[in-house]
């Protein structure tokens, strides 16, 4: 009966257990939050998931072990009860930055009083293994601290361009060149003005080209709610009118600026004489593309999920992101895109023709997707003035920021000839 009573009054396993219930429950309530729900919700049940797992963890090693940790039930009240506010007030984006002086310095003051419980109170390997998780908690506290320290003293580049006031806030603009027609470039999902460096100086030799920052991007203030292509597509034209940019206008999408811009042209048919669309996204994307549901619910979880990873830092790491782009306001604002894009889809699907109006569209088909070309030729069936250039080596940003831009350069330069010419595509 020896080993079995050991066993029975190490911590360990009662220890083990309650990190594997903790880190489940955090998941499932991911899971569950994360698509739909705000900063605070999701942060808030992460904490009570966290909490539940040592208030575990003070019960178990009580009951079943001989090192009982009363002390355990002060983190898991802590954390619980911080995410267990946070979930119901949830706060707003300005005092959710305010927080961000705060919490840091809570957490690791309350680290550092669980290192010294630990030490009183807990012996071998169980005592290793909840220091490892209180050294987390002291990381997060640390690349929480830096974090906001970093971006109270970030400065960030202002551009070239201005800052348009469209009625209470700001939308940034940068155009160059000379000419008629104008070229308005609208960036993909998630992207701002700064997408078309490789592009916009080459299109502004021939004619004026102006880009732009959506609403939450890049230098742009943000929008009170998500914008669906309607609400991006009265922006845009309220952007153009107050900056006195005159039509008529040839726009170009890339990526999701594809089903925008056919919205923008629908709802602005007098001011739009061409279009370009650089492996545009179909508006049929979630019927067209098989795989494109499962790579739809993937961005909207990593989506809920980014505004609470970006205040400890860990967005940029995880997911590629420059620390320039890694903030919890623009992670939001992807976020809200994200969710606004079935609505946005729709809405491009129901314009079905721009009439005679040039379309070059281009196809990236190294790494499309299952259906994404043939999605492109039905899509040629949107004028009847339409040159469709698959590019079999080239891929969904090389058209943007690659070696392919050239030609992406030259799609736009044909239209703007055949605007001026009168003279169908080649």
């Amino acid at each position: 009966m020896l080993p079995e009573t050991r066993t029975r009054r190490s911590p360990v396993p009662a220890i083990v257990i309650s990190i594997l219930v903790g880190a489940v429950l955090a998941v499932v309530f991911l899971l569950i939050t994360a698509q739909d729900g705000s900063e605070p919700l999701v942060t808030g049940s992460v904490l009570v998931a966290f909490g539940l797992g040592w208030a575990l963890m003070a019960y178990l090693t009580t009951h079943l072990s001989g090192q009982p940790q009363r002390w355990m039930y002060v983190p898991a009240a802590a954390l619980a009860g911080v995410g267990l506010v946070l979930a119901a007030i949830q706060p707003g984006p300005s005092l959710m930055d305010l927080l961000g002086w705060v919490w840091p310095v809570a957490l690791a003051m309350l680290a550092v009083w669980m290192f010294l419980q630990v030490r009183r109170h807990l012996r071998g390997a169980g005592g290793w293994l909840v220091g490892a998780l209180i050294v987390a908690l002291l990381l997060i506290a640390v690349a929480g601290g830096v974090t906001t320290v970093g971006l109270s003293t970030a400065s960030q580049a202002a551009g070239t361009g201005q800052l348009v006031d469209i009625g209470g806030r700001r939308l940034y603009l940068e155009c160059e060149g000379t000419g008629s027609p104008v070229v308005i470039l609208q960036a993909g999902l998630g992207g701002s003005s700064a997408s078309w460096a490789k592009i916009q100086p080459a299109v502004a030799a021939t004619t004026t080209v102006c880009s732009y920052d959506r609403a939450g991007h890049g230098h742009s203030d943000d929008a009170s709610a998500p914008q669906d292509a309607n609400a991006i597509s009265k922006d845009l034209h309220d952007l153009l009118t107050k900056a006195d940019i005159a039509g008529p206008y040839l726009v170009v999408g890339h990526s999701s600026g594809g089903p925008y811009v056919r919205v923008f042209t629908a709802t602005h048919p007098e001011d739009v004489v061409g279009m370009a669309l650089l492996d545009p996204q179909p508006a049929d994307a979630f019927t067209a593309l098989p795989d494109y549901p499962t790579t739809y619910n993937t961005l909207r979880l990593t989506g809920g999920i980014a505004p609470s990873l970006s205040r400890i830092g860990l967005l940029g790491p995880l997911f590629g992101v420059s620390p320039s782009e890694a903030t919890a306001a623009i992670a939001r604002s992807q976020r809200d895109e994200f969710r606004a894009l079935p609505a946005a889809l729709e809405q491009a699907a129901a314009v079905t023709s721009i009439g005679d109006r040039p379309l070059v569209i281009v196809t990236a088909a190294t790494d499309a997707q299952r259906g994404w070309l043939e999605a492109h030729d039905a899509m040629t069936a949107l004028s009847s003035n339409t040159s469709h250039r698959v590019l079999e080596r080239a891929t969904h940003d090389s058209v943007l920021a690659g070696d392919d831009a050239a030609t992406s350069v030259q799609a736009i330069l044909d239209v703007v000839a055949a605007i001026r010419d009168g003279t169908p595509l080649q």
